[in-house]
């Protein structure tokens, strides 16, 4: 594709970051209770890093002060480093447990996240095999992203395509670098991670992706406004009618909304 400049309507600004989490920990909170009300489960896809921290954080809240139950909750996380222990106190299964999993009601069995220790000859199975766990559950009914400074989402990085899967991935340079400070040193990061893809991603009922602060400004500025490529794979979101960008002012500053 090679549309540009398209409208988006569903792009909230919110002054600054706890806001802009706390609306859409709100969204997810709302959803949960009205599956809860009518007996069904409810399926999340969740992301890590630093931009979801306050969201869990809030969840976290509730469920403490609120009464929010994750009990009727199934969780399916974007992607994991590859090869990385569950143990390690870098992986995102650590991560997960750390800000939200070990804090909530949630059923150890509802908890679904890539392995990075999958062994290389049973990858793709493994990767079918998650996609398959998702679509017999009905889908992603809220599918939480964040957004690399390359217009990654999850571990789809510059270059992945529209129609991509569950799959192993080799991480950008950018990626790399930007996580270099947790691993006290580019020389530690993986190379390589096993993400969900962008067909899965914008099959979701609902898709939130949260920005936030002026390191993400320029990404979001030519997500939202340049072409819709491969090149910026979060492009491809914004024309879909179940996406909503939610932002802090210093991410949304280029834009106009």
């Amino acid at each position: 594709m090679s549309e540009k400049n398209i409208l988006i309507n569903n792009i909230n600004v919110f002054a600054e970051e706890t806001a802009a989490s706390k609306a859409v920990a709100m969204q997810i909170k709302q959803a949960i209770e009205e599956k809860q009300s009518l007996g069904q489960p409810i399926i999340l896809g969740l992301a890590t890093g630093n931009t979801p921290k306050l969201v869990y954080h809030e969840l976290v809240n509730m469920h403490k002060n609120e009464g929010l139950s994750f009990e009727n909750v199934i969780t399916f996380n974007l992607d994991e480093y590859y090869p990385m222990a569950p143990s390690h106190q870098l992986s995102y299964h650590n991560f997960m447990n750390m800000h939200l999993f070990s804090q909530v009601n949630i059923l150890p069995e509802n908890i679904h996240i890539p392995h990075g220790q999958w062994k290389a000859e049973e990858l793709i199975e493994k990767c079918e095999d998650y996609e398959r766990k998702i679509q017999e559950l009905g889908g992603i009914d809220i599918q939480l992203l964040g957004i690399g400074r390359n217009g990654h989402i999850g571990f789809n990085e510059p270059g992945s395509t529209s129609d991509t899967r569950t799959r192993l991935i080799d991480l950008h340079e950018i990626t790399r670098n930007d996580a270099a400070a947790d691993f006290e040193g580019l020389h530690n990061v993986p190379y390589q991670a096993i993400t969900m893809g962008i067909q899965t991603i914008m099959s979701a009922k609902k898709i939130l992706l949260l920005a936030l602060g002026d390191r993400k400004s320029v990404i979001i500025h030519k997500a939202l406004t340049g072409e819709i490529t491969a090149n910026v794979p979060a492009s491809y979101l914004r024309i879909l009618p179940q996406i909503e960008f939610v932002l802090d002012a210093e991410a949304a500053v280029l834009i106009n909304t």
